[in-house]
Formats: structure tokens, C-alpha cells, sequence
């Protein structure tokens, strides 16, 4: 009897009141739902961001995929526009002659300056060019014309101390073309214009009688 009873134990079911089976179904739906909110959390939480931040709005995302390089359709005939001083102070000389890097004289400096603007114009010009010491040519950026560094010399000295004119400009490239071409065509027509005098002197020289 006692065999036969533990066999039926061992086959009945863990529910035994009302109680446990309401919450055994409880729990069957609870606990999946649970996982699989946490699971999503955990999917989207690779994607959030920061409280207050644009990392993930349109103009932030263009920026990221935009390619490295860009290019500018540049009409290879027009004439050249040169910069300003100030912009090419802005764009190259800024970078130590605001902060006075590796003794470079601070823009605004007037003692600093007073001893390069008494060497003279030529003298700053020659050295902005060509670099000394710590100062590559052309404040490292060899894209500027010597017009374009001349601007920059002027427009330091000036807000420095200084009243230094405003450097003349390059002629265009049509007028340089116009004033070379010009030199070599005098040549040529002095050259050209003995031709009608000896043909006159021919031509008197065969209509003489002749004297015998």
C-alpha cells in the first residue's frame, strides 16, 4: 500500500490549491514579457545618447558621412582675387602673432614692433617671404602670392604702430601679356622701317640716264 501510494505521489501535479495555480499562470505571462522588455532595453540603449545632445539629429549625421574632400568649380580665366591683409592675418599669421609663439611680435604689440618697423618695409617683407628662425615662408603656407604676405606685413605693422602704405598690385595677367608683347614688337618695326627707303634709293639709282 505504502509503494503504491508514493508511485502516485511522485506522478501528481506541484499545483495543489487554487491559489498556486493562478499564480503559476500569472508568472507564465509575466516572466517572458519581463525578458523581452529587457532585452529591447538592452538593444536600444547601444543607440542612445546623452541627455541635451545633437549627435543624432540630420545636420550632425550629414556632417559624419559627408565625404573627407570637397571641390570648387573655379573658372580658370578669371582674374585672380587676392586676399586682404586682415584675412590672410585671420587665416595664417593668427596662429603666433596673437599669442606671440616662439617670440613672434604680438600684433598690437607697438614696443614688439618698433624695432622691425624702423628696419624698414623691405626688411619685414624679405623676412615674412623667406621665413628666419622659428617663421617658415610665408607663415607656412606657400599658397599665398608675395602680394598677398605684403598685405599681411602691412596690416601687422599698422595695427602695431605703424603707417605703412598699402603695397600696389600685380598687373593683370592681359596688361603683364600687353606690356611684354610691347618691347618686342619696337624692335621689329625699326627693323622694318630702313625696307621703303632702299627700295626708294633702288629705284632712283635704275631711272638715272646713263652717262657715256
Amino acid at each position: 500500500m505504502s509503494n503504491e501510494q508514493e508511485h502516485i505521489e511522485e506522478h501528481s501535479s506541484p499545483i495543489k490549491t487554487p491559489k498556486q495555480l493562478i499564480v503559476t499562470v500569472v508568472l507564465s505571462f509575466v516572466v517572458p514579457i519581463a525578458i523581452i522588455i529587457l532585452l529591447v532595453n538592452m538593444v536600444a540603449s547601444g543607440t542612445k545618447v546623452g541627455a541635451g545632445s545633437d549627435t543624432m539629429s540630420n545636420e550632425a549625421v550629414t556632417k559624419r558621412i559627408a565625404p573627407v574632400a570637397g571641390f570648387a568649380l573655379v573658372d580658370a580665366n578669371a582674374p585672380k582675387v587676392f586676399k586682404t591683409g586682415e584675412q590672410v592675418f585671420s587665416t595664417v599669421c593668427t596662429a603666433c602673432h596673437t599669442a606671440g609663439v616662439a617670440g613672434a611680435p604680438k600684433v598690437g604689440d607697438n614696443g614688439a614692433w618698433a624695432p622691425f618697423i624702423k628696419a624698414g618695409y623691405d626688411a619685414m617683407l624679405n623676412v615674412a617671404l623667406h621665413g628666419k628662425g622659428g617663421m617658415p615662408a610665408k607663415g607656412g603656407n606657400p599658397a599665398l602670392s608675395d602680394y598677398e604676405v605684403a598685405r599681411a606685413v602691412v596690416y601687422m605693422a599698422n595695427k602695431s604702430g605703424g603707417s605703412l602704405p598699402e603695397p600696389a598690385a600685380p598687373a593683370a595677367e592681359g596688361d603683364k601679356k600687353e606690356a611684354d608683347a610691347a618691347p618686342a614688337a619696337a624692335p621689329a618695326a625699326a627693323a622694318a622701317a630702313p625696307a621703303p627707303a632702299a627700295c626708294m634709293a633702288t629705284f632712283t639709282m635704275a631711272s638715272m640716264p646713263v652717262l657715256m
